[in-house]
């Protein structure tokens, strides 16, 4: 095989195959125009009803079932998911794999175009994820991303972050030891739409207003050109009863959890290790759905998802292949799902950085981008403050 690569002028094995894989996939036409052919789908094992309330149903089993189902077909108004990202993390993080994780999550996309309304959306909550052994990122999630829009015809409406200010500085090795990458802090979400309209208004998920933007409703505002060339008319001093929030969700993933966490160990239940908290589905779920709206996951872990979508009287199904992970997810709706939290409001900041005194003299940059460690007792050093 590598006599093979190098004689059609690849630098790698891997190059090579990559290449073989892609001529048998064909040319750019073809594949845009087998995206109305279904592919041969493998029979998916059935699912069976975990648990059902008056609004939704836990499917225990392969949510390729569901989304393969006639009856299904234009049902569903979201998707809000977080798909497990297992397969990447046991390879090596690298390109050969992210090509692999889209493979694999190749059924699923056609499934989801299938059930998805014309007016809906498509929400993934996807992890980054560090290459072993170097400071580089895999590209898995934006291969997806981009097979997602060029393959199966999904439009970007938006991409989110979500920032988890409890998150520890990970990966220590990068953060703490080498000291030659930041903190990573934030999940991408993927806001998708089977076409460029779907429905939705910022208007059902207003955040309150700055105390500067109180003031300035208070005392009101002269309209005028900013040095930015922006012309801020007298509209601007209406008070709209909150402002629109940015594409960053500030959430941090702590005691939301505390509820679910108590019941599964006072019942012997294994605790989901990848939950994320109820404010990320609430957000989409109140932006993109009406009442009596079908919410789907189709990779449920905890039904996070689902007690959200009870609470806010929207329809929803849940897929989880791992039963016991259901058992879990009874603590959700023991015996109803707990009213959302909205008494206490919350709110983080981030300090500015390279406001630290810092002797750049006394800390030279890592040599080598920190291929090697420092020796021990390697420290900056500091100025004292002004």
């Amino acid at each position: 095989m590598e006599e093979l690569a190098n004689r059609g002028g690849f630098p790698t094995v891997s190059d090579y195959l990559r290449h073989l894989h892609d001529q048998a996939k064909g040319s750019a036409i073809e594949a845009q125009a087998s995206r109305s052919e279904p592919r041969e789908e493998t029979p998916a094992p059935p699912v069976s009803t975990y648990h059902s309330t008056g609004l939704g149903t836990m499917f225990c089993g392969d949510s390729l079932t569901y989304l393969r189902d006639d009856t299904n077909q234009g049902c569903v108004d979201l998707i809000v998911t977080s798909p497990p990202f297992g397969l990447v993390r046991k390879k090596t993080y690298g390109n050969e794999d992210a090509h692999l994780y889209c493979d694999w999550f190749r059924p699923f996309a056609e499934g989801f175009r299938r059930v998805l309304k014309q007016s809906g959306s498509l929400v993934i909550d996807i992890g980054g994820a560090w290459k072993p052994g170097q400071p580089t990122r895999s590209l898995y999630h934006f291969e997806l991303l981009l097979m997602l829009c060029e393959e199966y015809g999904f439009h970007l409406c938006q991409e989110h972050y979500w920032w988890n200010p409890s998150k520890l500085p990970t990966p220590a090795e990068w953060v703490n030891v080498r000291r030659v990458r930041v903190k990573d802090a934030v999940n991408c979400i993927w806001w998708l739409s089977q076409t460029p309209w779907p429905k939705a208004s910022n208007r059902r998920v207003l955040a309150p207003y700055s105390a500067s933007m109180r003031d300035l409703l208070k005392n009101g505002y002269r309209a005028k050109l900013r040095p930015s060339g922006h012309d801020i008319s007298e509209k601007f001093n209406k008070d709209n009863g909150g402002s629109v929030p940015p594409n960053l969700l500030a959430v941090a993933n702590t005691e939301s959890n505390g509820a679910y966490q108590d019941y599964c160990r006072r019942h012997g239940h294994p605790i989901h290790p990848a939950r994320f908290p109820e404010q990320v589905p609430e957000y989409f779920i109140r932006m993109l759905t009406d009442q009596d709206d079908l919410v789907l996951d189709p990779f449920a872990g905890s039904c996070v998802t689902g007690a959200v979508a009870e609470v806010l009287d929207r329809r929803w199904v849940c897929c989880e292949l791992n039963e016991e992970y259901l058992h879990g997810a009874m603590g959700r709706f023991d015996p109803t799902p707990s009213a959302l939290n909205r008494t206490k409001s919350v709110t983080y900041s981030i300090q500015p950085p390279c406001r630290v005194p810092v002797c750049e003299e006394e800390v030279p940059l890592v040599e080598h981008g920190g291929i090697t460690r420092e020796p021990p007792g390697t420290a900056r050093k500091v100025q004292p403050p002004v």
